[in-house]
This record gives C-alpha cells, structure tokens and sequence, in this order.
C-alpha cells in the first residue's frame, strides 16, 4: 500500500489540529473511546459540536492554550493508501518545527482563513514548503462557514495566493484550491452541497488521486554505506557485506559501482535483505550489498555508478536553517553529517539572512534561532554530495554542535 507522507502548515487558529481530526474521523480511523473522550471534553467545554482539534493536540499544553507547539506524526488510512501527517506549530518561533516536519514530505496543505486571507505566516509557511522542494501544496481555504460560503471571499483569497506564488518556483499545476470548513467536514471528505458554486473535488480525493514520488526517488542511484558486515562465523567465514538504503534510482545485480572517495571499481554479487536474494534493489530500500572484488570500503564512503559520479568538494555553498539558541557565526566549527558521513566544518562566511515573506535578503554576519540564511563552509575532508534541488537526500545536512552533541541546523547545498 502507498504511504503518503503530509506537511500541514497555517497560522494561529486557522484550524490544522481541527482539519486532521475531521479527517481521522471521516477515514473511521479515531477509535470509539477517543470519540467518547472528544464528546465528553465537547460538552465541558460548553460546544453544541466536537471539538476534533482534541483528537491530536496530545500535550497537556497544547489541550489548554488550543494550540499547536510540537511536532506531532499522525497515521491514517483509506482502502487504498496510508497517510502520515506531520502536525507542525504555526508560530513564528516554531520554524525550525516546520521545518523538521517537513523535510521528509511528499504533499503540504496550506491552511488559510477564510476571514483572514493571506497573512505573514502564509508567506512563511509558502517559503518554507519551496525551499524544501515539496512537489505538491493542497491550499485549504478553512472556516468557509464563518464567512457565509462565499465564492467571493474563496476567489479573492485565491487571487492573493496566486499573487505570492508568482514570486516561488511552484507551477501552476502544482497547486489545488479548496474552500472548506474542517469543523463541519465540507469538502473534507465528502463535497460539499453548502457550496455548489465549487466545481472540484473534495481534500480527500486529491490525497488519494495523487501522483506521487518518495523523496528518496529523486536523482541518480546512490548506496551510502551504513555498516560492513563481516560475520566471521564458520558458516560465513569469508563475507562481507555492507549495508545502506539506495536513494535516487535503482541498483541491480551485475551493475558496475565505483567506491567514493577512491574512485575504486567493481561489480555489484549479490543484493540481500535479511536472508533472502534479489535480483534488483528500488528506491528507498535497505539492502546489504556484495561486490566481485575483496576492497576497502568503510561507513561514510558511497556506492555510485561510475558514469552518475556525484560531486565531491571540500568546500560547499548552502541554505542554512538554524535551530539552536546559540547564533551562527562566521569561523565557528560544526560536525556535518551527511548521510552516514561525519566531517568537521568551519563556517566561512554568512552571506546574508533571507526573508521569509519573499521580499529578498539583506547581509548578516550570524543566524539566530529560526532564521534561514546563505552561507559557505569548508570541510575538513571531501563529501559527496549533490544539489539540494536534483537529490534531496545528497543535497542535505545537518550541522552538529561537538560540545552539547545537539542538532543545530540543517543545511540544502547549492
């Protein structure tokens, strides 16, 4: 079954905890407990409706202040796909939440209110959801009911966000409108007969209707090595093996492989997962590996085909999105992890802070908690990595402070 991976992002109030409840409970996946619990907490709380907001606001501080602060994974499904939701905050101090919640995301929903229009945070959340390459953005025109399901109201605000995306890198066909009201589940899961004048579909039909591709399936073959595996058992004396997941395209028995950094050739034997044989590996799949020829190869190097080489720098230019409350400051050093590599980096430079409302960059000599910046970084050894917008997995990093061991940014390479 496909599993379809979901970044929701609005601003303060515009109904996301309210719109993934609705749609929990129009797939039948809230249990009658939880149901039971909602209408109780309903009740106390003085609604003449269910609050479905309370089916994923799971920490005590956000049931009380009715807002979202963490990062919540929420599971759905219908007959023919899963879904995984990542409930992001849409506070301004919450950007590097969004950001982790949706860097591994095939679809976003932009959630807008419908008495608000496009607002500061639409521009951010809009920025964000293009930085991160997501291919598709459902743009969910919420609380229609509050404004009298107006056709006018859903037209004006469409014009608005056409109006900012003319200023991203999103086709036109990369976007869906949808007016609907999250709280009485028009055009959730079913069309709405409260707003005739809307000729398209339901927001669940478009999940399930979808051409969707993993972000693993972006760009050329490449097989970072996780482990070599050397049993030395008398059954398995003379193997080894290593182990990784393959990102980008497919890897196959028989296929000529060289070995970053050295350059070294051989030929794929055998691809194994657990104690079964494959002819083939996909895409997002974690195998163990095999080759012809007895050669060096250590965790952190990368499995490539000889004609589909990677970059391999020591010095590299990226987009960086900073999430710790120390500033980032030119000649301060991270450990970078790239995929299973480990170097240390300098930064070199902060070029400038970008504005997250698209109106351009001005210079900066540090990044602050939540800001996203240019940068340039020299590395103690070389990566292999590629662009950020042709390999999403190769093109990214993360930046980790050697002192606390803490993430402290993640990183999109030019």
């Amino acid at each position: 079954m496909n599993v379809v991976k979901i970044a929701t992002a609005g601003s303060v109030d515009d109904g996301k905890s309210t719109l993934i409840g609705r749609l929990l409970y129009d797939t039948n996946s809230l249990t009658e407990d939880k149901i039971d619990a909602i209408q109780k907490s309903s009740l106390k709380k003085g609604y003449d409706y269910l609050d479905f907001s309370l089916a994923t606001d799971g920490l005590v501080a956000e049931r009380e202040q009715g807002i979202t602060i963490d990062v919540a994974h929420i599971y759905f499904s219908t007959r023919s796909r899963s879904y995984i939701i990542a409930d992001t905050p849409g506070h301004v101090e919450y950007t590097r939440n969004m950001v982790t919640g949706a860097s591994t995301s095939q679809v976003a929903i932009v959630l807008i209110d419908a008495r608000k229009g496009v607002v500061e945070q639409t521009y951010r959340h809009f920025f964000i959801n293009n930085l991160l390459r997501i291919k598709n953005v459902i743009v969910a025109i919420n609380k229609m009911d509050l404004v009298d399901f107006s056709e006018q109201v859903y037209l004006d605000i469409k014009v608005q966000f056409e109006k900012l995306n003319s200023k991203s890198t999103y086709e036109e066909q990369q976007l869906h409108f949808i007016p609907v009201s999250a709280l009485h589940g028009d055009n959730i899961a079913i069309k709405s007969e409260r707003m005739p004048w809307y000729e398209g579909k339901p927001l669940l039909y478009h999940l399930e209707q979808l051409e969707l591709t993993d972000v693993n399936d972006q760009g050329e073959a490449r097989f970072p090595v996780q482990q070599v595996i050397r049993p030395k058992t008398a059954e398995f004396h003379d193997f080894r093996g290593y182990a990784g997941k393959v990102y980008g395209g497919s890897l196959e028995v028989g296929d000529e492989v060289a070995v970053l950094p050295t350059g070294t050739r051989s030929r794929i034997k055998d691809i194994y997962f657990y104690d079964q044989s494959f002819k083939r590996a996909s895409s997002g799949n974690s195998v163990t590996l095999t080759l012809e020829d007895n050669i060096n190869i250590a965790r952190g190097d990368m499995l490539v085909r000889p004609n589909e080489l990677p970059k391999v720098e020591r010095a590299i230019e990226a987009t960086i999105c900073w999430m710790d409350n120390k500033p980032l400051t030119a000649g301060s050093k991270y450990i970078l992890r790239h995929n299973t590599n480990q170097v240390l980096s300098k930064i070199e430079l902060i070029r400038n802070v970008i504005a997250t409302d698209y109106s351009g960059s001005e210079p900066a000599s540090s990044l602050h908690l939540n800001q996203i910046g240019e940068t340039s970084l020299k590395l103690s050894k070389p990566i292999y990595f590629d662009p950020y917008s042709s390999n999403k997995t190769n093109g990214a990093f993360i930046l980790i402070d050697p002192q606390t061991n803490a993430t402290s940014g993640v990183g999109f390479i030019h």
